[in-house]
């Protein structure tokens, strides 16, 4: 009986050994890829940025003027306003490694002030969308969700928010149009707002 388990025993140390092995030396791998491209990306020159989707905020079509006298909706108008004079890009889904390898590492500073800029845009665009709807503004928030969802927002309650009025308001064969929009986005954000929509599309499309 001692013989079977040892050898039994000794067959497991062996693979074991092995797949610990296996797994450091991938891991190696993936360090050493990781740093080799770091390093080219650190040393890759100023590009041009005219390819970077830049974003406008339509202040003259978004409702401005809805609820204003509340204080929590006139913080995120003056957001909104701040961020109307500032450059924005939704970067979402790139590292700063892709970005410098892009648009040269003289360039990553500029680039991270316009994500983060994106990111605060995306943010502040739900809460008052959301505030708007408490309010029975459905129609405004609408007006706002619609304009996110166009930068390619990965704010997964801008896309419940929307496919929700689209339903209350008969509508719900734009929820397709959402998900087009949302196979456009970084994997992650695919999987989560995709079974969201899928979830609100009682028609199963």
């Amino acid at each position: 009986m001692k013989l079977p388990f040892l050898a039994s025993f000794i067959v497991f140390i062996v693979w074991l050994t092995y797949e610990l092995s296996k797994t450091r030396r991938i891991e190696e791998n993936q360090s050493k890829q990781f740093w080799e491209r770091e390093k080219q990306a650190n040393s890759t020159r100023r590009k041009p940025l005219d390819d970077l989707a830049y974003i406008t905020i339509p202040l003259s079509d978004l409702p401005m003027d809805a609820c204003c006298d509340r204080e929590d909706v006139q913080e995120c108008l003056d957001v909104i306003r701040t961020l109307a004079q500032e450059t924005v890009v939704n970067l979402t889904g790139y590292t700063n490694t892709d970005l410098k390898l892009m648009y040269g590492a003289p360039n990553i500073t500029a680039l991270t002030q316009y994500d983060q800029n994106y990111t605060m845009l995306a943010r502040t665009l739900q809460k008052w969308a959301s505030l708007l709807y408490a309010q029975n503004l459905t129609d405004e928030a609408r007006t706002i969700l619609e304009f996110a969802v166009s930068t390619r927002t990965d704010v997964s309650g801008t896309y419940r928010l929307l496919a929700s009025i689209y339903r209350a308001q008969g509508e719900p064969d734009k929820i397709a149009g959402l998900m087009r929009t949302v196979e456009t986005l970084p994997d992650a954000a695919q999987k989560i707002i995709g079974r969201i929509l899928q979830e609100s599309d009682p028609s199963g499309g």
